[in-house]
């Protein structure tokens, strides 16, 4: 798991220092990604207006920094790294229900869980057989809303040689989402 949070970062830090250093093929080179040359001749209107770009003084003004920014009122520019890693609202418009979530974890108890995240409703299970079944089967369950519904709830199933039917995964669906049921109902009883 930590494997592919590492693999995140690593592609969003490499995306940051392209970006920092103008993007690839950059410096003043007027070729394309692969390197090859334009061969069309500019107006002398375009040049100039080109000439006064690159001129322009507010090109060359010391930027402020993040906190200058802050402090002027000004939106800060470019990407902040902390915001980035940490944004502001966080948990503001993520949310799991609580029952489809013990009851995904319930229901497919027969699989190892590789990944789960609460936040934002991503369970990866993996290999493992069904009680009673030949047929290996792996899931990757999303919750994708609040409500204990059928459409808060996505379920893909896989077998070693392909996907599994729509009825294998509509049936795991309709399991979860009625042990879901039972325990908001048995916690409704306890109040």
């Amino acid at each position: 798991m930590l494997g592919g949070i590492y693999n995140k970062f690593a592609l969003v830090l490499t995306v940051v220092v392209i970006a920092g250093c103008g993007g690839i093929n950059s410096g003043g080179s007027s070729g394309s990604l692969f390197g090859g040359a334009r061969n069309k001749a500019i107006s002398p209107e375009r040049a100039a207006r080109r000439e006064a770009r690159r001129n322009d003084p507010a090109k060359h003004e010391i930027p402020k920094t993040y906190k200058e920014q802050e402090q002027s009122g000004a939106p800060a520019g470019g990407l902040d790294l902390n915001q980035l890693i940490n944004p502001a609202n966080d948990n503001a418009d993520i949310r799991v229900n609580k029952y489809l979530w013990a009851a995904t974890l319930e229901t497919l108890s027969f699989l190892p869980i590789e990944a789960a995240d609460p936040f934002s409703g991503v369970v990866v299970m993996g290999w493992g057989r069904a009680p009673g079944s030949n047929t290996d089967f792996r899931a990757t369950i999303l919750i994708q809303d609040p409500a204990l519904e059928a459409g808060s709830l996505k379920v893909a199933m896989q077998k070693r040689r392909g996907p599994a039917s729509a009825e294998t995964n509509r049936r795991i669906e309709d399991a979860i989402l009625t042990r879901a049921r039972q325990l908001r109902i048995r916690a409704a009883k306890r109040r």
